[in-house]
C-alpha cells in the first residue's frame, strides 16, 4: 500500500524531471531546472512563511517587554501574547509549517533518482515498472553480466549496464521489446551524477582526477551553501529570547551538516539538487527580505497611524466628556444658587411684619377693607 502511494506521489515530480531531460539531454541541467520550477511553485508558500517569520522577528521587542512586565504571572503573559499576535496578524506556527514543504520533495526526488526504471521511465503504473525491471535483469543475466550494486541503487546500475552493452543480443532484444526505455546519461560537467561520493573516497589511492575531486566537492559545497543560506535567513530574523537564540544557532549548523552527510551517502545528483536549491534560496531570501522589509514598514506605519487616530479620538472623547461634565456641574451650581436665593427670599418675606393701618380694619376683621379703603367713598 505504502509503496503504491509513494509511487503515485512521485509521478508529478518524475514527469517534470523527465520532461527537462527529454528537452536538454543532460541529467544535471534537468535537476537544476527541476529545482527552479519547484522553487517557483513553492514561492507563494515561502513568501507566506517569510512574511510570518519577519513579523515575528519585529515583535521580539514587544514580546520581551511583555515577558518583563508579566514575569510573575504566566497566565497573564500568555493572554497578552495571544492578544499581541491577534493585533499584529501573526500566526506563531504559520511560518514554520511551510518551511517543512521541501522535505517531502527531497524524499520523492531521492526515490526518483535511485529508481529510474520504476519511477522515471514508467509513469503508467508500478506494475509496468516492476515488469520492465524484471525483464532488464533477465537480459543482463542472459548477456553474461552481473550486478554488483546494493539493492538500494540496483536500478541505477541496471540502466548504466544496459546503456553500455546495448550491442549484446539479449540486451538489444530487450530494448526492442521495451520502447519506453530511456537511455540515461548521468554525466554532468565531467562528473557521474549516479555515483555516491562516500563510496569513492578510497579511489584517491589510484590517482587524482577532476571527476573524483568534483565528486567530493559536491557534498562540501552543498554544506557550505546551506550554511550560508541559514546565516542569511537567521540574520534577518533575530531571536526573541535566549532559548530561541540557542535553537536558531543549532539549526544554523544542523542543516549544513546534514546536507554534507546526505551528500556523501547518496548519489551526487541529490547533492546537485541541494546545491541548486541553496543557491535559489539565497537569491530568494535576498529579494524577499528587501520586499517584506519595505512592505512591513509600510504596514507598521499604517497601523501606527491607526493607533494614533484611535488615541486622538479617545483624547477628544475624554475632552468632550470633561467639558460636558463641567457644563453639567456649572448648570447644577446655577440651579443651586437660584434655589438658594428663592429660599432666602421666602425666608426673608416670611419674617416681614404685615403692613396695614386702622383704616383698613372692619370690626374684628383686619385687612378686610384693603390698603386703599376710603370711608368717604360711598357718601353722597
Amino acid at each position: 500500500m505504502f509503496a503504491t502511494l509513494g509511487y503515485y506521489i512521485c509521478i508529478p515530480f518524475a514527469a517534470l524531471l523527465r520532461l527537462f531531460y527529454n528537452v536538454t539531454g543532460s541529467y544535471g541541467v534537468s535537476l537544476i531546472l527541476f529545482t527552479l520550477v519547484i522553487k517557483l511553485v513553492m514561492l507563494p508558500f515561502q513568501m507566506k512563511s517569510k512574511k510570518g517569520m519577519m513579523r515575528m522577528s519585529r515583535m521580539s521587542g514587544k514580546l520581551k517587554d511583555l515577558q518583563t512586565r508579566y514575569k510573575n504571572n504566566q497566565q497573564k503573559y500568555a493572554e497578552e501574547v495571544q492578544k499581541l499576535y491577534a493585533e499584529e496578524g501573526v500566526s506563531p506556527m504559520g511560518g514554520c509549517l511551510w518551511s517543512f514543504l521541501p522535505l517531502p520533495i527531497l524524499i520523492a526526488l531521492y526515490s526518483i533518482i535511485r529508481s529510474p526504471i520504476t519511477h522515471f521511465m514508467n509513469l503508467g503504473g508500478l506494475a509496468a515498472g516492476s515488469g520492465m525491471l524484471t525483464a532488464a535483469k533477465e537480459a543482463i543475466s542472459a548477456a553474461g553480466l552481473q550486478l554488483t550494486s546494493s539493492v538500494a541503487y540496483e536500478q541505477i546500475e541496471i540502466v548504466k549496464v544496459i546503456g553500455s552493452n546495448a550491442d549484446k543480443a539479449p540486451i538489444a532484444n530487450f530494448l526492442s521489446q521495451h520502447t519506453s526505455w530511456i537511455y540515461m546519461d548521468y554525466n554532468f560537467l565531467g562528473l557521474d551524477m549516479s555515483a555516491t561520493p562516500g563510496q569513492h573516497m578510497g579511489d584517491f589511492s589510484n590517482g587524482i582526477s577532476w571527476g573524483l575531486i568534483g565528486l567530493m566537492l559536491i557534498p562540501i559545497l552543498s554544506g557550505a551553501l546551506s550554511f550560508l543560506q541559514s546565516r542569511i535567513t537567521m540574520s534577518s530574523q533575530p531571536a526573541a529570547d535566549p532559548a530561541a537564540a540557542r535553537s536558531t544557532k543549532m539549526m544554523t549548523w544542523m542543516m549544513p551538516l546534514m546536507s554534507v552527510y546526505i551528500g556523501f551517502i547518496m548519489p551526487a545528483a541529490l547533492g546537485v539538487y541541494w546545491i541548486a536549491q541553496s543557491l535559489f534560496s539565497i537569491v530568494q531570501e535576498y529579494f524577499l527580505s528587501r520586499f517584506y522589509n519595505q512592505k512591513l514598514e509600510e504596514e507598521e506605519a499604517v497601523r501606527e497611524a491607526q493607533r494614533a487616530e484611535v488615541r486622538r479620538q479617545h483624547q477628544e472623547e475624554a475632552k468632550r466628556q470633561a467639558q460636558l461634565q463641567r457644563e453639567i456641574n456649572a448648570s447644577n451650581q446655577a440651579k443651586k444658587k437660584i434655589a438658594a436665593k428663592r429660599a432666602e427670599k421666602l425666608e426673608k418675606k416670611s419674617k416681614e411684619k404685615p403692613r396695614t393701618n386702622e383704616n383698613g380694619r372692619v370690626g374684628d376683621r383686619p385687612y378686610a377693607r384693603g390698603r386703599t379703603f376710603s370711608e368717604d367713598h360711598y357718601k353722597d
